[in-house]
């Protein structure tokens, strides 16, 4: 028995030790570059600029991820992916994460193989019409004809919601979301259907007056968006969550790009450990002690990002909402990196 004991102990001590390196970490240091999945075109969350650079609040996670892993912000390869494909693409090996404004829900978890990191983004489905119209609420919205992409859970939605209702709706159905955002501003339909972050979007970059239309005030489903990754690589899944988890934590404690280094000085224990000043976190997720001081570094804490891309100042004008720290009401509450 007390062999038994000490075989046991050992085990647990050599668990408690440096993480391997998964497959996935192993490729992509292998290859210098992150292969990231994104959206074919969303802005404020991932689109690529008038030099071909890709920007938004997904992108920047991609970022963050090849900041804690390869040292460099720039290291991520973007592969734009629409709907219908990005599964496809990440169980296929196409790409090492999805960072595409993806809902977790149980089937997709369950059933696809994947595992997802956490919720990078709150969200809810809602409806956008032309102003014209004059209307006020989605439920005055019975026998209209709906733009609306397929491959995503909008359609579920969509349907679930004029059922509960009782009203009827033509589905204007389309694979990329190009099509269906110039399907919806040439009058196809008179109403267009997605995440409302997604409205705001599409509203502020490609109408022709935002203007002149109008998203409703109904939010009709959950939608919790987060990065994705293959089941079967827990090293890699590991590195993922706690890269989204350390964004958070630093807007937690207060550390942002511009600070981080003047932080490394805090006798705060959670920033210590967070900067690696202490501790082996890094370690523990295959990484060197500077993983997560890197990411603020080089893209910033979750505050940051998500003001570049989608706050008051940004076309989209988006307010944090249920994306605001915990400590401030939010729904953004990171496990804690210790």
């Amino acid at each position: 028995m007390k062999k038994l004991a000490l075989l046991a102990a050992a085990g647990v001590l050599a668990w408690a030790g440096v993480a391997e390196a998964g497959a996935t970490l192993t490729a992509i240091k292998s290859r210098g570059s992150i292969q990231c999945g994104v959206n074919t075109g969303l802005a404020g969350f991932g689109i690529a600029d008038s030099q071909g650079n890709w920007v938004g609040h997904d992108i920047d996670f991609c970022r963050a991820l090849a900041a804690a892993v390869l040292n460099d912000r720039t290291k991520v390869k973007f592969t734009p992916l629409s709907a219908a494909q990005r599964f496809t693409a990440l169980q296929s090996g196409e790409v090492d994460v999805l960072s595409r404004n993806t809902t977790l829900t149980l089937v997709r978890d369950a059933s696809l193989g994947l595992h997802f990191a956490g919720v990078w983004y709150y969200d809810g489905q809602g409806f956008m019409v032309p102003k014209k119209l004059n209307v006020k609420s989605a439920k005055e919205l019975n026998g209209a004809e709906v733009c609306v992409q397929t491959g995503t859970t909008t359609e579920l939605n969509l349907a679930d919601y004029f059922r509960a209702n009782r009203m009827q709706f033509k589905p204007v159905v389309f694979e990329s979301l190009a099509e269906s955002k110039t399907a919806f501003f040439n009058g196809r339909c008179q109403v267009y259907t997605t995440d409302a972050s997604g409205l705001a979007s599409i509203r502020a970059a490609d109408a022709p007056k935002p203007e002149d239309f109008v998203i409703l005030p109904e939010i009709i489903s959950k939608e919790p968006l987060g990065p994705a990754v293959r089941r079967g690589d827990d090293e890699w899944f590991a590195i993922v969550k706690w890269v989204l988890n350390a964004t958070l934590e630093a807007e937690e404690y207060g550390v942002t790009s511009k600070n981080v280094d003047e932080m490394k000085a805090s006798r705060d224990p959670n920033v210590q450990r967070l900067l690696g000043v202490t501790g082996d976190m890094g370690e523990k997720l295959g990484l060197d002690k500077e993983w997560a001081y890197r990411v603020i570094k080089q893209v910033g804490n979750y505050g940051e990002i998500f003001d570049r891309n989608l706050g008051p100042a940004t076309p989209l004008k988006l307010e944090r909402g249920l994306n605001q720290i915990w400590t401030k009401g939010g729904l953004m509450y990171p496990s804690p990196v210790r």
